[in-house]
């Protein structure tokens, strides 16, 4: 049996079942409508860090990884970045690509289009400064100098290509990621125990990273984090790691479009593909 909303569930059930999730979905969605902005901004500057130190620890793996299969290199980039998510669920914190599932809230009539506007925004405005604030401190703390300039040499590799993506690709990418991202969030409203949780928010955000989608929040950290190096490393960095400084497609117009792309896809693919459809099937005849 499944439970009514706002009731416990029955401690014989190991998990919530797919109807009481959308509730519970739902009553998320109201109760971050009801509060205070400053809150919602602080625990989406929380969310902004909590990615970065995902994206920092994939940052981490990837250097020297050559050496493995790329799809061996890969999978393990995306289980640590898994980090992230962890976090921002289990530490509580707002994330705006989860976010997007507010949108069940709202297709149910329980909150209206201007706090779903104003809640993504908060949250939004949080993430931004949660990622640079990590971004300026991780740069002025010399990690891009680790293992001999190669940890920095990587975060330019990653910045750089995400800064090269043409539109059509970026979007469908972000599409697909922040589907996988909303899945995790989403099967996390089953679970149980932090356990749980963290079992049901790993495979979803490994595969995401593997695949090599694009999440708009890690980008503010790894594309920044990129365009600093770039900047201010200085010519005895890049002289120790055998790189030219120029890295063409690393630019401040290239990262803008990514991130306002990214953002744009992320939003389509947690919110219609993911929030829209469960709404539909679950909570549709409320209504």
């Amino acid at each position: 049996m499944e439970r009514p909303t706002g009731s416990l569930p029955d401690v014989n059930i190991p998990m919530l079942l797919p109807a009481a999730v959308a509730r519970a979905c739902e009553e998320a969605g109201v109760a971050k409508t009801e509060r205070d902005p400053l809150t919602l901004f602080v625990l989406g500057l929380l969310a902004g860090a909590f990615i970065a130190f995902g994206a920092i620890f994939m940052t981490v793996v990837l250097t020297g990884a050559g050496d493995l299969p790329w799809g061996v290199a890969r999978l393990l980039a995306g289980l640590v970045f898994s980090l992230g998510l962890i976090l921002v669920i289990v530490g509580g914190a707002e994330l705006f690509t989860g976010d997007a599932l507010m949108v069940v809230a709202y297709s149910s009539r329980r909150i209206s289009l201007g706090a779903l506007l104003r809640a993504w925004l908060l949250v939004y405005a949080g993430n931004i400064v949660g990622a640079l604030g990590t971004a300026a401190l991780v740069f002025l703390s010399g990690f891009h100098e680790f293992n001999a300039g190669a940890v920095g040499n990587t975060a330019l590799a990653i910045a750089s290509s995400k800064a090269a993506l043409p539109t059509l690709p970026l979007f469908f990418l972000s599409i697909l990621c922040n589907v996988l991202v909303c899945l995790a969030v989403w099967m996390s409203f089953a679970a149980r125990s932090t356990t749980d949780k963290v079992v049901v928010i790993v495979p979803p955000i490994a595969a995401f990273v593997a695949a090599g989608f694009e999440h708009s929040i890690a980008n503010l950290y790894l594309l920044p984090y990129g365009l600093a190096i770039k900047a201010w490393a200085g010519a005895g960095f890049f002289a120790a790691v055998g790189q030219d400084v120029a890295w063409p497609a690393l630019t401040v117009g290239n990262v803008l479009h990514n991130i306002v792309v990214a953002t744009i896809g992320n939003l389509v693919g947690g919110s219609l593909m993911v929030g829209a459809v469960y709404w539909f099937i679950y909570l549709r005849r409320r209504t």
